[in-house]
């Protein structure tokens, strides 16, 4: 796939992209990243999961200046006891029963499914629903801030959104391939969306020790989906998440995630930049001398095409080695029903091959989404695919005339913090 021929425009847009900076700036810049990287990557290899903040939700205000400087650092978080562990592991029985009542359910493998192309079952409705999962939403929102302090006119961190996603039940053992390490939320759009690009403008400029992956203005606008492919969001979500409706620990088919987000978001926007001059295996291929600044080639290491668009960022540990992806790919902390795993949007993150437990490692996903006023929009339109027991808009459509039995209704909502998360109206009493 690294053979595909970039269309001579990726070669302007790089060129572009840097037009403003100069070669000295970017190499020095890129030099700093590296020495900063081999100090963090060593770090984070001889840490394993505990490196991962945990705190209970029922902690979430108490939590010091210092605690939460952490959680933003690393940009993963397990947050344990967001919702009653039996209320939880119901959730996982309900959903296998909705399975078991509607076969022609859409999932992979194929010939034993376990990640569901499914988006309004009762259980994920009242899951995405709960007071606590939506607290939990907002608090994580308000890690954002708006560096120049004015007001964004429609946006509130306060007023978490529901981002309708679907959930796997992982059986042990099989073997697991379809999420190496990843960033989701846009694919090249980071460089050739202008108001994507934005949010790495330090980055760019040869500055990438001022970049801060919290700050809200520039991510309002930008365009996550240039391509409409099936699949890629098209809103603002702070953090990715997910909530378990099982135990799941290493090795166990769990998430693991590179624990720096500044760090890996400052070294996949410079990669396209830089070139190695020695090859892709050498001993020395870590070496900031043995890589310069480079703009005669169209790609951008790591990114694909695929359909009308294109995928990744995929780091590889061939095409991103400073990462040491082998080593610092890190599996968070074992969860219990009830517990929800955030990971900020840009991290790199990937899902464990092989499941080596012994029961179900179940999960539904649930990002933080705040109030905006491009995600307000597509609540609007979600809801109406939720009244119709339709697939959300940024995913792909079912077979006309395909239906369900079970699917969660309006009358699943109750809560009015819920109610507005999904975009129906209040119920007077």
């Amino acid at each position: 796939m690294e053979s595909y021929e970039w269309p001579s425009r990726f070669l302007d847009l790089k060129r572009e992209i840097v037009s403003g900076t100069t070669e000295e700036q970017l190499t020095a810049s890129w030099n700093d990243l590296l020495n900063e990287l081999a100090k963090r990557t060593t770090e984070i290899a001889q840490a394993g999961p505990n490196f991962v903040p945990q705190i209970n939700f029922t902690d979430l205000e108490k939590l010091t200046p210092e605690e939460i400087d952490i959680i933003r650092r690393k940009g993963s978080v397990v947050i344990r006891g967001v919702v009653d562990p039996k209320e939880a592991a119901g959730w996982k029985t309900a959903l296998e029963e909705f399975i078991k009542a509607n076969p022609h359910a859409e999932g992979f493998p194929e010939n034993d499914k376990q990640f569901f192309h499914l988006y309004w079952t009762r259980s994920q409705v009242q899951a995405r629903a709960h007071p606590n999962v939506l607290k939990a939403s907002a608090w994580l929102n308000n890690l954002y801030h708006v560096k120049s302090g004015k007001q964004l006119e429609g946006v509130d961190l306060s007023v978490p959104l529901v981002y309708a996603d679907r959930f796997r039940i992982r059986h042990p053992g099989v073997q697991w391939g379809a999420h190496p390490p990843h960033v989701d939320g846009g694919a090249i759009e980071r460089w050739e969306d202008e108001n994507f690009r934005r949010v790495f403008q330090d980055v760019l400029n040869g500055n990438w020790r001022q970049h801060d992956p919290y700050e809200l203005e520039h991510r309002l606008d930008a365009r996550s989906s240039l391509y409409g492919r099936p699949g890629q969001a098209t809103v603002l979500r702070t953090f990715q998440g997910w909530l378990a409706m099982s135990e799941t620990a290493p090795t166990q088919g769990t998430l693991r995630v590179f624990p720096d987000v500044a760090l890996s978001n400052a070294y996949t926007i410079l990669r396209p930049f830089f070139r190695p001059t020695v090859p892709l295996d050498s001993p020395d291929i870590l070496d900031a001398k043995n890589w310069v600044f480079d703009i005669s080639t169209a790609d951008f290491p790591g990114i694909r095409p695929m359909g009308t668009g294109f995928t990744g960022p995929r780091p590889t540990p061939d095409l991103h080695p400073h990462l040491r992806l082998e080593e610092t790919m890190t599996s968070v902390p074992k969860v219990n029903p009830g517990d929800m795993v955030f990971w900020h949007c840009d991290v790199v993150h990937s899902v464990e091959q092989e499941h080596t437990g012994d029961g179900d490692s179940a999960v539904m996903y649930i990002p933080a989404v705040p109030k905006t006023p491009q995600n307000s929009e597509y609540v609007i339109k979600q809801v109406q695919t939720f009244l119709a027991g339709e697939n959300p808009p940024d995913f792909a459509k079912f077979k006309e005339g395909t239906t369900f039995v079970g699917l969660g209704t309006d009358a699943d909502v109750k809560e009015p913090i819920s109610r507005i998360a999904l975009g129906l109206p209040i119920q007077v009493a």
